[in-house]
């Protein structure tokens, strides 16, 4: 007894001399953020999870994770995980969940938008071209040329036969078609690309240099025509500048023809698989794409990502601790005096040794615990949902002697009945910041005036995907990094490996080649379906 107790003096002085030796290194620290932590204690202290470990250079590193939680819904506060060793930062200096604002300085507005307003600028020249040829005979637009022409030099210049009305009409759905090309090519982009697009920069060239081509001959011909009309030769007829303007407007529509097969129908045939792992939680999923360039591609699975993926919750990366797991001590024995030192010191291995050959079974255990923990909260919950639901009706008329409510008050007199399981399971799945009240009360006054079940109400606690489904995620700007080892305008080939990278998100694509597959044809015999019966003594038939 007096050796159990003496043992027993000496391990609580040396553990409270490891504290106070790290609490003199770090009070700045603990005093600092001291009085909050003191007060999200005192509200939720079950909630409050202490991990004692020992760091490679020997010294102690205490983690202390806090989920303040209490009835008041207006006060959801996000769990924020502080170190106090010297190598980590302040809790104030901690940025949980929150990703980084896009740049809204000058820079990043150009590279945004300077491709959408040169694409706008050469769309519009596209679509007035044609129409400024066909107009600008009719209104004068050469005055110097046109003085020297009589008016029956200039009647006869500018008549329009019925050819040539054809011609107009024609023009007229030329037109309609090269603005949804130009729809179709431009302004159907969704992201901001660090490297140009090949095929959409050759668009705008061949563009470009189509007008400028077209407009030059234009004009040297009005020039020339009415020149020689003044002179007294040959008349240039209108008709042929309306031929003009049309075989302008179908040179455009075959390069935005020729864009769209290149840009938007050449990937549809699918060439590649890329397979996306995100980290650190190792969700992963696997996508059929076509023929790509690598930052198209990163852009095509961003697109899958917000809309297939799970929303990622940083606060279920490590499970509960168990509570015969909390009181176990982590303390080693020694004994001073020497008596059954031998006995002593082997217990303390064989009784670590233990621990960690049944690693994987706490874990198991652990995960088994909280999986039950889960669907009991879920099962509280959907059952409280339904009784709740049972106590609201719809009037289709005006009832006599009873007070009629809105949605949104009717929603606020069913929530006391559901709110407690609904606070227990969001706890328990560790959701308490993606809610706020207020946003439950809106869904639920949503869901009440459209006469939706309780199950369509859960369903936004109970489904944790699509990313977007994350308030916190829908945002008009999400600013990714793009990261590989190839130019970003490559096609994909077999092999490709690029990541994406979000604060502490990262999706890693790994590219492969589908095979080509080889059917062949193999005939069947008729009389291969035939059989027969076989008996003997026996068989039991």
């Amino acid at each position: 007894m007096e050796t159990e107790s003496v043992l027993s003096i000496l391990s609580d002085t040396s553990a409270k001399g490891k504290r106070s030796k790290n609490h003199r290194n770090h009070s700045h620290r603990v005093n600092r953020s001291g009085r909050s932590n003191k007060r999200d204690y005192e509200m939720a202290p079950f909630q409050t999870s202490v991990t004692l470990e020992d760091s490679r250079d020997g010294q102690e590193v205490i983690e202390v994770q806090i989920l303040p939680q209490d009835e008041n819904w207006g006060e959801n506060t996000t769990a924020v995980t502080g170190n106090t060793s010297d190598v980590s930062g302040s809790v104030e200096d901690s940025v949980v969940w929150f990703g980084n604002e896009p740049d809204g300085g000058f820079v990043f507005l150009c590279h945004r938008y300077i491709g959408t307003v040169s694409n706008y600028i050469l769309s519009i020249a596209s679509f007035l071209s044609p129409v400024a040829m066909v107009v600008a005979p009719k209104i004068g637009f050469w005055p110097g040329v046109a003085a020297n022409l009589s008016p029956s030099q200039k009647s006869i210049l500018l008549a329009c036969g019925a050819e040539c009305k054809t011609l107009l009409v024609s023009l007229v759905f030329r037109l309609v078609l090269l603005v949804a090309g130009a729809w179709a090519v431009f302004f159907r982009s969704t992201a901001t690309l660090p490297r140009i697009c090949l095929f959409r920069a050759c668009t705008l060239l061949f563009t470009l240099l189509a007008l400028l081509a077209y407009w030059l001959f234009y004009i040297v011909h009005v020039t020339e025509g009415m020149r020689a009309t003044a002179a007294g030769e040959d008349a240039v007829e209108y008709r042929a500048l309306v031929n003009h303007a049309v075989n302008l407007a179908n040179t455009l529509l075959f390069i935005y023809f020729i864009a769209v097969l290149l840009i938007e129908i050449r990937h549809l045939q699918p060439q590649f698989y890329i397979r996306v792992v995100r980290s650190p939680d190792g969700e992963s999923r696997s996508y059929a794409v076509g023929q790509f360039s690598i930052q198209r591609a990163a852009v095509h699975i961003l697109q899958r990502y917000y809309t297939e993926f799970p929303i990622f919750n940083p606060y279920l990366e490590r499970l509960p601790v168990s509570k015969a797991r909390r009181q176990t001590s982590t303390f080693k024995l020694y004994d001073v005096d020497g008596f059954n030192s031998g006995v002593t010191g082997s217990r303390t291995v064989l009784s670590s040794g233990r621990r960690r050959d049944s690693s994987h079974n706490e874990r198991f255990y652990e995960e088994h615990e909280y999986e039950r923990r889960v669907k009991k909260r879920r099962a509280r919950l959907i059952t409280a949902t339904e009784e709740a639901f049972t106590h609201i009706k719809r009037m289709h008329h005006d009832p006599v002697g009873s007070i009629t409510m809105d949605a949104h008050e009717a929603a606020q007199a069913v929530f006391p009945g559901l709110s407690r399981a609904l606070q227990k399971y969001l706890r328990v799945t560790r959701q308490q910041p993606r809610f706020t009240m207020e946003s439950i009360l809106t869904h639920l006054a949503n869901c009440l005036s459209h006469d939706l079940s309780p199950r369509a109400f859960l369903d936004m606690f109970l489904v944790s995907s699509p990313v977007l489904q994350n308030e916190k995620e829908q945002k008009p700007v999400q600013t990714w990094s793009l990261i590989c080892s190839e130019f970003l305008s490559r096609p994909l080939k077999n092999g490709t490996l690029f990541q994406l990278r979000q604060n502490d998100i990262s999706l890693l694509c790994h590219v492969y080649t589908i095979p080509h597959f080889s059917i062949m044809e193999e005939v069947v015999h008729p009389k291969s379906n035939q059989f027969v019966l076989r008996l003997n003594s026996e068989t039991s038939v």
